[in-house]
């Protein structure tokens, strides 16, 4: 018999007795309380009683590789017993760090990537590549280059030069006055401009980027920072030609771009990077989560020859980029994230992303005939269900009603574990190595959950 205190009501007491959990309402755990994941394999996880869940969301974007990779396990204690930690500061390195620099220049070649500077995770990634971003421009006289261009609804983290780039209102509010110097531009969610084709989104949206590096001056701006899929914003998949488009204005302008690959980086959307969809060659990339499959944390921020080459020719004046995180390069993480590149590789996770999930969106799209569904979209293993109150008018649902909340909570109860986001979207970012069957079994649940919250608040629509 199992004991009382490893039970999932218990454990969920505990939890809410004694830990503050992030981005987490306590009044709505308290009332509904937590399940306690133990145990993962492949794309499913298991609660303290047994029971499987499909993980619609890897984890928070992250598990590529899938749970349960002895792989990645056995290489974490073979580190941890050789070396478990040493620092890479002041003259100082240990191999796996450098392997793994070397294996993520040698993988972001077609970006343009020469060198990696490790950190502790996405937030700190992004801190790091906006920290560059100003001091790059200082190191050439330019110091009056200091603002960053964000979009909207952009999520970069939570720190609080990334958090100023965020464009969540919800995120910010609380902790203002926030770092000076930024700037958001409309996010590219052409489903919010329905009159605009592919290509006229595409301009419209590149132009109002644009139209804030006019308005503040082309010579102020130090960088401009976009994720090539919006994650927490909503799953915005870009028109096709928009991020070209962005990439000529940097250009023309002589702004840096930095892109945020903390969710699409490592096979997300059916290339190892968001970047190559696009054959884009930024100035740096900032990448975590997937990087390990979350087995450990760890961050990097990866930049072009040309942006090293300026903080180089600084230090050979006897100054250094002064930042760095107490664990960048931690051993034990970078063998992990090493045995994770190398299982994404030998099973070829990517192709998989991009075969399997082109299944799991056809399998979806017939659930845009639902009445109280606007549109479904994906790139990759990464995409959305736009939740709407009416189809025409693409009106949103009333917030008093939950219903984002309530269909997650119905394909919980079926076996499936996703992920609601704002703006009455729905999103899916399962495991990398999510079969066929599997894809079926997301999308049958999510139109089974649908219909069952559809019906019961049809009349209150």
């Amino acid at each position: 018999m199992k004991p009382m205190n490893l039970s999932n009501s218990r454990i969920s007491e505990r939890t809410i007795m004694y830990k503050w959990s992030p981005f987490s309402r306590s009044e709505v755990l308290e009332r509904a309380g937590v399940l306690p994941i133990v145990r993962g394999e492949g794309a499913r996880v298991f609660d303290v009683d047994g029971r499987s869940y499909l993980d619609c969301h890897a984890g928070l974007w992250l598990v590529n590789a899938g749970y349960g990779r002895d792989e990645i396990a056995a290489a974490i204690a073979k580190q941890a017993h050789e070396l478990a930690w040493f620092s890479s500061f002041e003259g100082y390195t240990n191999l796996p760090s450098t392997d793994l620099a070397e294996r993520l220049v040698e993988l972001m070649r077609p970006e343009g990537m020469a060198k990696i500077f490790f950190s502790s995770g996405g937030s700190d990634a992004a801190e790091t590549a906006l920290k560059m971003a100003r001091m790059y421009w200082k190191l050439q006289g330019q110091g009056q280059r200091y603002k960053i261009i964000a979009r909207e609804r952009a999520y970069h983290g939570v720190s609080f030069g990334a958090m100023s780039a965020t464009g969540m209102p919800a995120n910010r509010n609380a902790y203002e006055p926030l770092v000076p110097g930024f700037r958001h531009a409309i996010a590219p969610d052409r489903y919010r401009h329905p009159a605009l084709n592919e290509s006229e989104a595409a301009a419209f949206f590149a132009a109002d980027i644009e139209r804030v590096i006019l308005s503040e001056g082309p010579a102020s701006v130090a960088a401009v920072i976009a994720e090539p899929i919006q994650g927490a914003g909503g799953v915005i998949i870009p028109p096709d030609g928009y991020l070209q488009r962005l990439q000529d204005i940097c250009q023309n302008y002589g702004i840096l771009l930095i892109l945020d690959e903390v969710i699409t980086g490592f096979g997300r959307t059916g290339e190892w990077f968001g970047a190559r969809h696009w054959a884009l060659q930024p100035d740096m990339i900032t990448m975590a989560k997937g990087l390990t499959s979350g087995y450990l944390p760890l961050g990097a921020t990866a930049v072009s020859q040309r942006v090293f080459d300026v903080f180089r020719q600084h230090e050979a004046k006897g100054g250094a980029f002064r930042h760095g995180n107490t664990y960048s390069g931690h051993p034990i993480a970078c063998a992990a994230a090493l045995a994770n590149i190398d299982i994404i590789e030998r099973e070829n996770l990517v192709g998989n992303a991009s075969q399997v999930g082109a299944h799991l969106l056809r399998a979806l799209k017939p659930l845009e005939e639902h009445p109280m569904v606007g549109e479904v979209s994906g790139l990759g293993l990464i995409g959305r269900v736009q939740l709407t109150s009416d189809k025409t008018s693409r009106a949103a649902l009333p917030a008093p009603l939950a219903i984002g909340d309530r269909i997650a909570a119905e394909m919980r109860r079926r076996g499936v574990i996703m992920r609601q986001l704002p703006y009455d979207i729905l999103s899916f970012s399962p495991p990398l190595c999510l079969t066929m069957a599997e894809a079926d079994e997301i999308a049958a649940v999510f139109g089974q959950a649908i219909d069952q919250v559809y019906g019961e608040i049809r009349k209150e629509l």
